[in-house]
């Protein structure tokens, strides 16, 4: 069994998403807390796999609980279940070792995916020996929710993948250019990612009417994809 502590401030919250982690076949919850000092303890307490962990906590960030957890040499893994979107807190929780980010409000049938996802990975790396190439591919693809497309030649799953990360953190439809400036990709890079996206039904277009000329293009993350 895997074994999973859910870390929210929100006694409910907390609650609700261990009922979710019991019905997924292979986890257990090993404990609840409901602020970092609490789970920072419980890690070294109790046996723990896993911990789904909130960013908003009343004593210290989510991301301050991960960075101790490495700091104390503790390599639990993390997956961060929170409602905080803005891309510079999905980049720390990335660098500070989290293994996946799934923004609030989600259904059980979002954290199933990653469960599952990361059951498949404990598998994978449980085998132990040497890696080729496309097993160290799909040892850093297993955690993600939805394949990426077959993309044409002259495209990059790498850069499709920073797409589809600053979109799902993003609080709304963005147009190219804001992308671009998210990701550090010119607006040509990006809006050719973003029809690409687009046609496979993974990104949704909406248009933005002006006063004046023609409207803008804006782009979303079909979350149901």
């Amino acid at each position: 069994m895997i074994e999973v502590l859910v870390v929210d401030d929100d006694v409910r919250v907390a609650d609700v998403n261990a009922a979710y982690v019991e019905k997924v076949p292979g986890f257990r919850v090993a404990g609840r807390a409901h602020n970092a000092a609490e789970a920072l303890r419980l890690v070294e307490e109790v046996p723990v796999d896993l911990v789904l962990l909130d960013h908003y906590l009343p004593d210290e960030t989510g991301l301050t609980v991960v960075r101790t957890l490495r700091e104390r040499g503790l390599q639990t893994d993390v997956i961060m279940v929170t409602a905080a979107r803005d891309v510079t807190t999905v980049q720390a929780a990335m660098r500070h070792g989290a293994l996946q980010y799934l923004v609030k409000p989600f259904s059980y049938a979002g954290l199933r995916t990653k469960l599952d996802a990361y059951a498949t990975l404990r598998r994978t790396l449980d085998g132990g020996g040497e890696a080729e190439q496309a097993e160290v591919d799909r040892i850093f693809g297993a955690l993600s929710s939805t394949p990426a497309p077959e993309l044409p030649k002259g495209h990059s799953p790498t850069t499709a993948e920073l797409v589809r990360r600053a979109l799902m953190a993003a609080d709304g439809p963005l147009s190219a250019q804001e992308l671009g400036e998210r990701t550090r990709l010119s607006r040509q890079t990006a809006q050719r990612y973003l029809k690409l996206l687009e046609r496979t039904g993974r990104v949704r277009l909406s248009l933005k009417y002006g006063d004046t000329g023609r409207p803008e293009h804006r782009y979303e993350w079909a979350s149901s994809r």
